[in-house]
């Protein structure tokens, strides 16, 4: 299996994983910090649930909850963990972070996404 390192500068995408890119595993570090979490329990949750324009929404979560059915796979030091169900919808897709003078927030790319609404927070599959 492929994955990304933070020390290659060359990006291998895996179409079985959620890819996290650098910038956004150096946000998701910053706001554990600021929370004053224990970077070593908290998971990065990313999932879909159902509504938003689009007919799913992104769901991004810190938990230190994480189910035995979980897809687990770390990235940048930070653990993502994603839910079966999710994981139907998300395989593949990259989670990156912009901070533009339009806006600042965490950024989906799913190659799963048949449509998105405006925003980018929602999708249909």
């Amino acid at each position: 299996m492929s994955t990304e390192t933070a020390t290659n500068t060359e990006t291998t995408h895996d179409q079985s994983v959620v890819i996290l890119t650098e910038l956004a595993a150096k946000e998701v570090m910053n706001i554990v910090a600021s929370q004053e979490l224990d970077a070593d329990k908290v998971r990065l949750r990313v999932g879909v649930k159902g509504g938003g324009c689009s007919g799913f929404s992104y769901l991004l979560d810190l938990t230190e909850t994480q189910k035995d059915s979980d897809e687990v796979f770390e990235q940048h030091g930070i653990k993502i963990i994603v839910d079966p169900k999710s994981m139907l919808y998300l395989a593949g897709v990259t989670v990156d972070f912009k901070d533009e003078i339009m806006g600042r927030g965490f950024v989906f790319n799913n190659p799963n996404a048949t449509s998105s609404c405006g925003c980018g927070s929602s999708f249909s599959a």
